[in-house]
This record gives C-alpha cells, sequence and structure tokens, in this order.
C-alpha cells in the first residue's frame, strides 16, 4: 500500500461544520442591503415599540434565513427585551405548533403534549410578555408551507391583533416565502391584511461571482489547503449555479469531499464532484418530501409510479388509482394536487377540448421520489 493513502483516521475536513446547510457563517457576503432593511424594520422593538412587519421574498437559497438568524442573533446580545422567535413553517405548520414554539422560547419549554388547548397556550404566552414587559418578532420561515394548510390567516390574525384581546402586547411579524408564485397579501383575508401592512424586502438569486466567493469561503474555512482546485471550484460553481440553489452548492462541496475520503483521495477530482452532483441536485426534492403528511406521500407515490408509463395523467386518472390504494375523497385529493403544484413537485395545467382536463406531470425523475418516498 503507498504510504501517501488517506488512511482510516484521517480527513479532509477542517471544520465539517461549515458545510452543514444551516450553518451561520461568521462572515456573511453580498447581503448588506437586505441586513440593513430588515434591522430597520425590527429596530422600534428595541426601543419598546412593535416592530414593523416585513416579508422577506427570494427563491430558495438566496440568504433569507442566514440574514434573520444573523439580525436575530445580534438582537440577542444586544438586549433581552426584544425576543426574536424563530420558527420553521415546514415542521410547524398548523397554528398550534407555532405559538409551541413561541411559548418554549419565552419560557424555556413547549407546553403539555395533550390536554392543552390553543387558547391555554397563548394566554400563557400573553401574561409572560406582559409581566416582563417584552417585544416579540416572530420569523415565520417558509411561511407558503401555512398558505398550503390553509393556516395563515389564524396564525397572523392572533399574533397582529393580540394586542384587542391583551391590551399592551407588541408583537412584530416577519414572513419568508420562497415560492415566487405566491402573492402572499392577496391571498390574506381583509382583516388580516388591514394590520399587516408589510414593507417587502427582496433577495435576489446569487450572481456566479457571488457565488464563487461564498463558496471559496466555505473551502478555506473548512477543507485543508490544497484539497479543492481551482479548477473543480470553477466545476462546482458550473453545477450550483445550474441547480439556482446555493445550498447545492454546500451540500454538493460535503459529499465531494467524502468521496474523496472513501476513495482514499488527498484532493477532490472531478468524478467526486459529478457523483455527488446526482444526489446534492434532489437536494429540494429532499426537504420537501420530508414535509408532506402520510396519506399526501401516497399520493405522490401514486403520482411517481404512473409517471414511469408513458401515457398522459389526467387528474381524474390519478384519483382512481389513488382509491385503490387509499381512501379518499377527492375535494381532499385535489388540495393535495393543488399543494403540489404550488411547492413545485409536479406541474399542473390544462388541456382544452371536450371540458377542461387537468393534466398532471411530475418535476422530477420518477424512480428518485419514490427512492425519497421510501
Amino acid at each position: 500500500m503507498k504510504k501517501d493513502l488517506l488512511m482510516w483516521d484521517e480527513t479532509l475536513l477542517r471544520d465539517p461544520e461549515v458545510f452543514e446547510i444551516d450553518h451561520v457563517p461568521e462572515q456573511f457576503n453580498h447581503r448588506d442591503l437586505q441586513m440593513r432593511e430588515f434591522a430597520f424594520q425590527i429596530r422600534p422593538g428595541m426601543r419598546g415599540s412593535r416592530p414593523l412587519n416585513t416579508i422577506c421574498r427570494g427563491l430558495p437559497g438566496t440568504g433569507k434565513t442566514t440574514t434573520i438568524r444573523k439580525v436575530f442573533a445580534e438582537v440577542e446580545a444586544s438586549t433581552r427585551k426584544l425576543v426574536p422567535v424563530y420558527v420553521n413553517c415546514q415542521i410547524d405548520n398548523t397554528r398550534f405548533a407555532v405559538f409551541s414554539q413561541i411559548y418554549r422560547k419565552i419560557s424555556g419549554h413547549l407546553p403539555p403534549a395533550s390536554g392543552t388547548s390553543f387558547k391555554q397556550v397563548f394566554d400563557a404566552i400573553a401574561r409572560i410578555l406582559l409581566k416582563e414587559e417584552l417585544v416579540l418578532v416572530v420569523a415565520l420561515d417558509d411561511a407558503n408551507y401555512l398558505l398550503y394548510e390553509d393556516e395563515i390567516n389564524k396564525v397572523l390574525y392572533t399574533l397582529l391583533r393580540s394586542h384587542e384581546a391583551y391590551l399592551g402586547t407588541r408583537i412584530g411579524v416577519v414572513t419568508i416565502i420562497s415560492d415566487m408564485s405566491i402573492d402572499l397579501l392577496g391571498e390574506l383575508d381583509p382583516r388580516v391584511a388591514s394590520v399587516f401592512r408589510p414593507a417587502e424586502i427582496y433577495f435576489p438569486p446569487y450572481a456566479e461571482d457571488e457565488v464563487r466567493n461564498i463558496l471559496q469561503g466555505r473551502v478555506l474555512q473548512g477543507l485543508y489547503p490544497g484539497v479543492l482546485s481551482g479548477g473543480m471550484l470553477d466545476l462546482v460553481v458550473e453545477q450550483t449555479m445550474k441547480s439556482g440553489d446555493l445550498r447545492v452548492g454546500i451540500d454538493l462541496l460535503k459529499r465531494a469531499t467524502l468521496s474523496a475520503e472513501q476513495h482514499a483521495r488527498r484532493s477532490i477530482e472531478r468524478e467526486d464532484i459529478c457523483s455527488a452532483y446526482e444526489i446534492s441536485r434532489y437536494l429540494h426534492l429532499a426537504y420537501t418530501l420530508r414535509t408532506l403528511k402520510d396519506d399526501e406521500k401516497q399520493v405522490l407515490g401514486v403520482i411517481a409510479e404512473m409517471s414511469r408509463g408513458e401515457e398522459e395523467m389526467t387528474a381524474g386518472k390519478v384519483y382512481e388509482s389513488a382509491k385503490q390504494v387509499m381512501d379518499i375523497g377527492y375535494t381532499r385529493f385535489y388540495e393535495m394536487i393543488q399543494k403540489f403544484d404550488a411547492m413545485r413537485l409536479l406541474n399542473l395545467h390544462y388541456r382544452h377540448g371536450r371540458g377542461r382536463s387537468r393534466i398532471i406531470s411530475l418535476r422530477y425523475d420518477p424512480a428518485r421520489v419514490l427512492e425519497h418516498l421510501s
């Protein structure tokens, strides 16, 4: 065996944490404008007033979540009077779940799992806010998932009109939207829209030179010198730009490094990057499927199975197939189809002719969908 082979206890990773998707980097470049705008929106809360409401809008992987987390960390380091609460609505997408996370933030623990009503949880939150004279700013990340579950109006109404039921409470709301097809204000109940009145902060896609700069920073911090050449970094940037999501590039670096380690190499080669990309490119699919309910996964599985054939899929055909494997009504079925369309798992379009047939086409390779579902 050659002496320079990578041994079992050696690694190419200097700091593995740098390549985790939820890592918040110390140096956060190319989003200075958005950070200043967001800081301005919540600044009234630092002085005891209600923070201004905000919509942060942009495609996945454009720095929205990191911006929120960076500013929230600065708030927590500066004051105890303004309490920032971050809620991942992909996971917590009901009103009770959202307010349970708020309760946990200000009390230190979740409410009891059973036997506790929503009103009891919200009463407890309001009492703590009033007693300790706290101001709250709640960030609803991927708030579009609340919209898919028809929960957005209930959540926003309770937060924004809390001062009517509990005089003196001061709560600001930040909604983070990654689905660019959604007009959030147009979807809101007039009673909610009238008090929401948010400013909008737009997060454009990163340009190629910005992607290269960000990924190069991760490489310098997370890998040992010489592990990734300039030419291989160019290939990672190219694959990242192809997907349009910076998170794909970060995940790609991690997987390519592990591939090189597995093959006992001291540097990352083209084959490591290309094989890693075949997995990393499905990052959005994996994250999205993780949020689906069991019956939704069943229906998507039916669609994926049918997509293996060459026949055109109408909503009616898919519904008939779904009924053979589960008990489901058409109203619930069509709600799921519309949700999958909004989540960019499939395309739903109309074919004009006799009536208006709804045609369904899967956006991803059916085999990959079934693999992730299983």
